[in-house]
Formats: structure tokens, sequence, C-alpha cells
């Protein structure tokens, strides 16, 4: 019985998140009861299971529900687990939510967003219970990148200012890189076990010894990638910088999402896992090390800042990597119990952090007192006022990933300027006929040329995505960049064995129905608007809210994001590149974060921010 509950944990958030769209935009009442009614029908019902459990005995439970696809050596489904970790992430998304949304009925009252904030939030429980419901990382991934796009759309939400679209795009691309750390936890995951392992199989002591000890660095290489998600995920070294970003959204969803439930999922993630890792000993070293620095430099960071809202987050990122170092030292139970606390207090702070400010103005003028003596003044002058610097500069992490990530790319991305649509269609058109007459013939190809064929084709994928990343000028230019390294990627995948048509047309079923909407899209735009380009933001949603939501869900589509075949078809696709081809891989990988990158960039850049007539008000561009 109780396994047949455990897919409500995901029908009721979803079904009041569909009731709210068919919602007026105007019926505050109505939307705000269908949130709290939902988060309190989702609390309820965790309550009751969670009492009827333990009556159990806390067992473990595994549900495979339902299978999406099956190979001869291949099979994705949903699987659902619930143990100790799901139960307290599922209470606390549930009770937090519920909070939220009563508190948001009042204070984004006569809001111009309020049914796009209550949908955004509804949205953001389905994705954040299938998250911590995820019995293996293919439904974790699932609801991972819901997550991700409801970070995006809420961080986004004054979406007429500059800086809280920009600063959504920016913590969407550090998400991305949390998503090449799972897609290759993921794939190599596929050829350590050979199957579609299971959250409830790595709990098997002898299954997981035995693999490790015969495949040590490759279980290294999926702790590692494992790692990397969770830090991007809950803004850890050297990702830390994104999280005050991500305050420029409403309270609320500061308070939900990089307070108390988003935030946490990375030390989810590495709590899910620990059985994999749990005997690596090095894994355990650097991710207890990562924790420390972390939570050092947060709480230095945390002390200097100016903005209530950044402070919180700074010292929300440091007990994070507390957290981190108590998953590394096996301590689960005080982990779990050291996120309830951080994510309530948090949620508290946040909520109440406006009348606070304005709290502390007036007592500065009428009840001052200076400042007391801390640790750092016992320091030396010079390395006090060093790390004042350092810490007020935030330590340099955003510079850092600049610098380091993102504009090398961007550099290289310029570099290929020459490369545009006429160009690649008569130099790539006819390479691309020869990939194709050469997997025909693939059984006479020499086995050094067989070889080197998917890393040549996935580099040109790679090198189209990078260019539409880069694009400057023509919407449409960037598209058909996006959409033709779609099908480079699946040429270069070709070649290896069992990798058939059938799969070919999954993949690319999704990306060619959702190009062709993208592009009608943007035609309709440019009827009425003659000036589209990616040189600025446009703003177009205001006037063009219909076109704007079928162009986001093109994107999504062609990023294959899961409301397509094509999130099916990139799995398929992982699921044949060989453990040898790591070069190949990461070409994949990067092409896919480079091309939801790009996409959800032309998004912005088109719909939201400032609007480009000057009869619409604009705001500062520092607002």
């Amino acid at each position: 019985m109780m396994r047949l509950l455990l897919p409500l944990f995901v029908l009721v958030p979803m079904a009041g998140f569909l009731i709210s769209l068919l919602l007026k935009r105007r019926a505050e009442m109505a939307l705000s009861r269908v949130a709290y009614l939902t988060a309190a029908a989702q609390a309820a019902l965790i309550s009751g299971f969670i009492v009827a459990w333990a009556m159990g005995g806390f067992g473990a439970i595994n549900v495979k529900e339902v299978v999406l696809f099956r190979s001869k050596d291949y099979e994705f489904f949903i699987d659902l687990y619930f143990d100790r970790v799901t139960a307290v992430y599922l209470f606390m998304g549930a009770v937090l939510t519920f909070l939220i949304t009563v508190y948001s009925r009042y204070y984004l009252h006569r809001e111009q967003g309020y049914k796009r904030f209550f949908n955004t939030i509804l949205f953001f429980l389905t994705g954040y219970s299938l998250t911590v419901l995820a019995g293996n990382f293919e439904t974790l991934f699932i609801g991972w990148e819901l997550l991700g796009l409801s970070s995006f759309l809420l961080i986004g939400f004054y979406r007429d200012r500059y800086l809280p679209v920009k600063n959504s795009v920016k913590v969407f691309s550090i998400y991305r890189v949390g998503d090449v750390g799972l897609i290759l936890a993921m794939w190599m995951s596929h050829h350590l076990w050979h199957e579609n392992i299971t959250f409830h199989k790595l709990h098997n002591y002898v299954l997981v010894h035995d693999q490790l000890g015969q495949h040590t660095l490759v279980g290294a290489f999926i702790s590692l990638a494992v790692l990397l998600a969770a830090a991007a995920k809950s803004a850890q070294l050297p990702f830390s910088s994104w999280l005050p970003r991500a305050m420029e959204g409403p309270t609320p969803s500061s308070a939900i999402f990089y307070g108390s439930l988003s935030v946490h999922i990375g030390a989810f993630l590495l709590m899910r896992t620990f059985p994999f890792w749990e005997h690596q000993f090095s894994v355990r070293v650097l991710i207890a090390l990562l924790g420390l620095a972390t939570g050092l430099l947060a709480a230095g960071t945390a002390r200097v800042q100016s903005s209530v809202k950044a402070q919180i987050a700074y010292s929300s990122i440091s007990q994070i990597g507390l957290i981190f170092i108590e998953i590394a030292l096996g301590l689960e139970l005080l982990a779990l119990v050291h996120f309830m606390g951080n994510a309530f207090l948090r949620t508290y702070q946040l909520l109440v952090s406006p009348s606070v400010v304005t709290y502390l103005i007036r007592e500065q003028f009428y009840h001052f007192t200076p400042r007391e003596h801390s640790f750092e003044d016992t320091l030396p002058k010079r390395l006090e006022y060093t790390l004042y610097v350092l810490c007020l500069r935030e330590w340099d992490l955003d510079t850092f990933m600049y610098r380091r990530l993102w504009n090398p790319l961007k550099r290289l991305g310029r570099a290929l300027d020459a490369l545009n649509i006429n160009r690649s269609i008569s130099i790539l058109l006819p390479v691309f006929i020869a990939g194709l007459i050469a997997l025909w013939q693939v059984d006479r190809l020499a086995a050094g040329l067989r070889h080197a064929l998917p890393v040549a084709m996935g580099l040109i994928g790679l090198v189209l995505v990078l260019r539409a990343f880069t694009e400057r000028r023509h919407v449409r230019r960037a598209l058909a960049m996006v959409i033709m390294g779609h099908f480079w990627i699946a040429l270069a995948i070709s070649f290896n064995e069992h990798f058939d048509l059938s799969h070919t047309l999954i993949y690319l079923s999704g990306v060619v129905a959702c190009g062709v909407l993208a592009i009608i899209a943007i035609n309709r735009l440019r009827r009425t608007e003659r000036n589209v380009d990616l040189g600025r933001f446009h703003g177009h949603v205001f006037e063009h809210p219909r076109i704007a939501l079928a162009f986001l869900i093109a994107c999504l589509g062609i990023a294959g994001f899961p409301i397509t075949p094509t999130f099916l078809g990139e799995d398929l696709i992982f699921s044949h590149i060989h453990p040898d081809q790591f070069i190949l891989a990461a070409l994949v990988a990067l092409s896919f974060v480079l091309n939801g990158l790009a996409l959800i960039r032309i998004y912005a850049r088109v719909f939201l921010g400032p609007h480009v007539k000057t009869y619409h008000e604009v705001a500062y561009r520092s607002a």
C-alpha cells in the first residue's frame, strides 16, 4: 500500500501547478489558495506517511514506477526511493513551501507577476519532490532540470530590470556546469554497472565493493563528477559567488530557494550517493576540505557584506560547507538535523530581512553602541586589512569564473565569427553527407579512422554550438547553429555499435519539432518588431507574452528539457559512448551545456530586460 502512495508526492504538486495555470491572472485569492492548499495537502500526506512508515520499522522503499524505453542492453525507467533522507527533505519542502505561500499571498498583493510567481513556486515544488524521491540518476536528473528552470524564472521575476535578468542567466550557467558533472556521472555509471543502477542497489556493500575493487579509477571519476554537480548546486567553491546574485528575485523566492531548499540539494546528492563513495578515502578527504575551505571563506565574506541578503547568502554557504564535512565524516543524521536547522533559520532571516533593516537603521540613530572587539582585531593589521579587502571583493570568485571559464569560451566563439550560416551550410553540408556515406560503409573503414570520425564530428557539433553561444546579432542564425550541432552529435554517436536509426529519431524528434516552433515564433515576432537581435535586452515579453511562452517552450525542447523525447535521446547517446571515448564524452557534454546556455541567452535577450521601446518604463541599470 505504501508503495502505491509514493507517486502522490509528485502528482499532488503537479496537479496544483496545472490548476494554477488555468486560473486568471487577476484571481489573486484563488491562486494563493491553490498554492497553499497544495502545499498543506503535501505536508499532511507526508506527515501521515512518515508516521505509518515509522510504525513499519523505517525500512527503505524502492518502487520501479514506469519504464519509458527498453532495448536489448538499455532501460530508461522512473524509479522512486524513500528513506530517512527522503523523509526529511520531503517534509521540509512541503512545510516551508506552505509557509512561503501563506506569506507571499500578502507580500506580493497586486504585484504584476502574482500569477507567474505562484505558478513557478508550484512548479518548483514538483521538481523538488521528484528530485528527493528519485531512485536513480535519470529520475533525479529530471527533477534537477525542473529546479534549474524554476530558479531561472524566479531570479528573473522582475523581468523589466537589467540585473535580475542578467543574474538569472548567470545562475543558470552555473547550474549547467553542475549538469556536466551529473551527466558524466550517469555516463560512466552505465558502463560501470552495465545497467541503470538504482540508489537502493548502492546499499549492497558486496556489489559496490567488488565493482570498485576492479575499477578504482572509474569509481573515483564518478565520485568527482557527483562532487562537481553538488558543489555547483550548493554554491561551494569555486561557485560560491552565484548565490548572492540569485537574491535578485522576490524575498519569498529567495527564502525558499536560496535560503532553505534548493541550495541544499547538493548536500542531498552527496547523502544519496554516500554508499558509493564512502570507502574512497581520498574522495571523502576532498569533500571535507572543500567544505572547510568554503565555510571559512564564506563566513569571512558574510561579515563584511553591506546587503542583508548577501550576508544571509554567504552565511548559508558557510553552513552548507559544514554539512559537507559532516557528510564526508559519515554523520548523516547530524547532517540532516543541521540541514533542517539551517533551512528554518535562513527562511526566517530572509522573510524578516526588510523589517530588520528598517529596525537597525532606527537603532543606529537612537541607540548607537561602539563596535565590540572581535577575533580579527587580534591579528596583525596588515593581515587583518588583507583579509578584509579579500572578503569585501568576495575573494574575486566571480572574476575567477569569468576569466577561467566564460571569457575563454567567448573569445573562442568570437574567433569563429567568419563561420556564418551560409558558409556553414556550404562547407559543412558536404562534410555531413560524406559522414553519412562513411556511416553506411562503416565496416569498410580502417580502425583508426572509425575511432577518429566520432571525435571529429563531435568537435564540429561543439564548434557550431559555441558559435551560437557567442552570436551577437542574428537570432535565427544562432538557432540554426544549435540545431545543426544536434545533428552532428547524432552523427558522431551513430558510429558506435547498437546506436541504430530509432535512437537517432528519438533524439532528433524533439529538436526538429521545437526548432520549427522556435523559428515560427521568431518570424511572427519579426512581423511587428523589426529590431530583433542579440546585441541587447529587448523586453518583448510585455507586448508579446504568448510568443515569448511558445519560444521558451521551444528552447527548452531543443535543449533536451524533459518535455520531449530528446531528453531520453540524450541519455541514450551517453549510454552508447564507450568508457575509453572520454574526449567524445567531454565534447558531447560540453555541447549540451552550451546549447542550453545559448538558447536561454537568446530567450533572455529577445524577451526579457528593459523594454527597447521608450514609451515603457525603464528601470535603472543598477536595479
